[in-house]
């Protein structure tokens, strides 16, 4: 009879919780927007007196999820960017970096990466000219990546209907149409979009096509893409009609707020 006793279920060592993985905010702002007009970066023109790199910047850092966010600037304005962020305040619970830009926005969400520490699990890219996203669409993005999605993509379904058309030879001439997609099965994708980070990395690493967001390099690995709601204040703002909207939005949260 062995005198070796067996260990109990009360007398077993308990495992260790799962860590959170950490989340970063990549925040491509090296852009001119041109469609905006002649003057500052669009992400440094103004809101309501505020830059709306600021805004978008805020919107991020909302989210009690986020504990950093990296600014990729122009890649002769880091400085000023840096000033620009210390100059307004910002939650104290999460850390803010600005790193130069390249001269393309694949290029510069690549440097935005390199730039992030080893310890953060979960990416997420947003636009600085959305300011205006809503602390619970970064909130959901950033809980599907958590529960196992590699990438995630805020989006709202369409109200207009869609044609595919051929496009004109000479710019203002009739063009084509050759299809008219399903609606229902459409969506306008805004940003933050989530990833998981290893993910995106391998995304930037091995596709070179020219690419409008970066959950489209994702589908090109054949890696799946999810879709959460999106919401209709996360708008781009990309000419001075939707600089007008902004302001709109602004004073009624001013208003619903009560200041």
């Amino acid at each position: 009879m062995s005198d070796v006793s067996r260990p109990s279920a009360a007398d077993a060592v308990p495992e260790a919780p799962a860590m959170t993985p950490r989340t970063a905010v990549v925040i491509p702002a090296a852009g001119r927007g041109v469609r905006l007009g002649p003057g500052a970066p669009k992400a440094l023109r103004a809101l309501n007196g505020t830059p709306m790199l600021i805004h978008a910047v805020r919107a991020m850092a909302a989210s009690r999820a986020v504990s950093l966010v990296v600014v990729v600037a122009p890649p002769d304005g880091a400085g000023e960017v840096k000033s620009l962020l210390d100059a307004h305040a910002l939650p104290e619970r999460t850390d803010f970096l600005v790193v130069p830009g390249g001269e393309s926005r694949q290029e510069s969400v690549k440097l935005g990466l390199d730039a992030l520490p080893p310890d953060y699990g979960i990416v997420l890219v947003h636009d600085a000219a959305r300011p205006l996203v809503p602390v619970d669409t970064v909130d959901a993005v950033i809980e599907a990546v958590r529960e196992g999605a590699p990438a995630v993509v805020p989006a709202l379904p369409l109200a207009d209907t869609v044609k595919e058309v051929e496009p004109a030879a000479v710019a203002g001439e009739p063009e084509p149409v050759v299809a008219t997609p399903e609606r229902g099965r459409l969506r306008a994708v805004q940003t933050p979009q989530g990833f998981e980070r290893a993910t995106l990395i391998r995304a930037h690493e091995t596709v070179t096509d020219d690419v409008t967001d970066d959950a489209s390099m994702v589908e090109q690995l054949g890696l799946r893409v999810v879709v959460v709601p999106g919401h209709e204040e996360a708008f781009k703002v990309t000419r001075p009609l939707d600089l007008v909207l902004a302001e709109a939005v602004l004073a009624r949260r001013r208003l619903n707020d009560g200041f």
